[in-house]
């Protein structure tokens, strides 16, 4: 027979793992909402007519579509198969697709509801998306996002509860990270100075690989770009920025003077940091103009936050933008968020060893039985300490003394009590702790006492 599996790029959770990604879910939560951040769930399908065209073409082909249920192929001719491209095919068996990021029905979500939610609207949304992407290490078909978002005001203080959510997320979880932070205008003011506003991609991109291929490689990477010698020479202060963020600041004012985007993308950047200072954050932020995430939509602050004790890409990211509702006829409402990689930073604690020891949070006390009348004692007990709060089991039935320790120990229950004749005639049990192996005669006072 052959043995069952899972799609390509899909995870089964076991009963440890799902108790360390709920450690981690509700970590982020229990922040979200010191912040005044409100749930939402959308569908895990949407239609197609809302994902279409809103991730580029590549972005399309990786959207998992679903067929029309009943008949589908009723709406396919002999002629339509001869004439009709894929996409064309597919529009008429398919009217409907599994999300493939939170943000995009977040959008749809907001425009639909636009009269019934209050603005600035702070939501959180913790739920799966799916992309038909080759899988690979750190790559899934199915994978989690934890998106915060705040929509309907300019304020930058938004920006520095994001930061503050980033700081005590993380101080919570125990990992030491620092802040990366950019400003999308500072990059177009960038390209303009130098003469090259249109090639704005071609430089980010270089810029992006500076830590990795080092100065050198980066000129001549833009140079092949078809950027001149000119722009290049022009672009050199900015590559070699360096010192505390205040002096890269100072630095950028006086490069990009001529620039009225790109000065300001700086006072802009320069309020977050103040407000931060205000607000006596503690985490480390760094303005690193590599950092060009994101550009076909955000539009001003760019985030991204790092793993300082551990080889880890990006474990949280995110920024601001200017127009999430205008593809769906809703205009000119602003926004900023970031994004949690639960996946991510599910590794980072993992490889660190910061998961709390109790985090498998699970049976506190199984009741072990000789036969069925102490059952039905244990049954009763068993009820009582559930109404204070504690997780018990009874084992299901009056099997040898061995096999219901063994399913304890398997099962890391700490104490186990024993029920045989002579603990009814006392109106007790015989309270085993299976760490020290001591045991006990206990009434349910001070059973309810220990458990406690």
């Amino acid at each position: 027979m052959t043995k069952p599996s899972i799609p390509k790029g899909t995870r089964d959770f076991t009963p440890l793992q799902m108790a360390r990604r709920n450690y981690i879910f509700d970590t982020i939560k229990s922040v979200f909402r010191l912040y005044g951040y409100q749930q939402i769930e959308t569908p895990a399908m949407e239609n197609l007519s809302t994902l279409m065209g809103k991730y580029g073409e590549e972005g399309d082909k990786l959207l998992f579509k679903i067929l029309n249920s009943g008949d589908w192929k009723q709406a396919i001719t002999p002629e339509m198969l001869a004439e009709s491209t894929i996409g064309q095919l597919t529009s008429k068996v398919s009217e409907k697709g599994l999300r493939y990021d939170l943000t995009v029905p977040f959008a749809r979500f907001v425009t639909q509801y636009r009269n019934d939610i209050q603005f600035p609207f702070k939501r959180y949304q913790i739920q799966p998306v799916w992309r038909a992407d080759r899988p690979q290490k750190g790559r899934y078909r199915e994978f989690y996002q934890c998106d915060v978002d705040v929509v309907g005001t300019d304020s930058l203080l938004s920006e520095l509860e994001l930061i503050q959510i980033v700081e005590e997320v993380y101080r919570r979880l125990g990992i030491n990270v620092c802040l990366k932070l950019n400003n999308r205008k500072i990059l177009s003011g960038i390209a303009e100075v130098i003469g090259e506003a249109d090639k704005i991609v071609d430089i980010t991109v270089a810029i992006d690989k500076l830590d990795k291929i080092g100065l050198e490689k980066v000129n001549e990477e833009l140079l092949e770009k078809g950027l001149p010698q000119e722009a290049v020479d022009k672009l050199q202060p900015i590559l070699a920025l360096s010192g505390t963020n205040s002096e890269k600041l100072q630095t950028l004012r006086e490069v990009l003077a001529s620039s009225e985007v790109g000065l300001k993308g700086v006072e802009e950047t320069q309020t977050i940091l103040d407000y931060a200072q205000a607000a006596d954050v503690q985490l480390l932020i760094e303005l690193d103009l590599t950092l060009a995430r994101g550009l076909n939509y955000y539009t001003g602050a760019i985030f991204e936050v790092k793993a300082l004790d551990v080889q880890m890409g990006s474990i949280t990211g995110g920024g601001r933008y200017d127009n999430l509702t205008g593809i769906f006829g809703m205009p000119g409402v602003s926004g900023v968020g970031i994004s949690f990689g639960a996946d991510r930073i599910y590794d980072v604690l993992t490889e660190l060893n910061l998961y709390p020891a109790d985090v498998l949070v699970g049976t506190q006390l199984l009741f072990a039985t000789f036969g069925q009348a102490e059952l039905n004692y244990a049954v009763k007990w068993a009820k009582q300490l559930r109404a204070e709060g504690f997780s018990v089991e009874v084992y299901p039935e009056p099997q040898k003394m061995k096999k219901q320790m063994t399913y304890a120990d398997q099962k890391q229950i700490p104490y186990v009590a024993i029920v045989g004749s002579d603990e009814m005639a006392a109106g007790k049990v015989m309270l085993k702790n299976m760490q020290s192996g001591e045991q006990q005669l206990v009434s349910i006072d001070a059973l309810i006492s220990i458990l406690r």
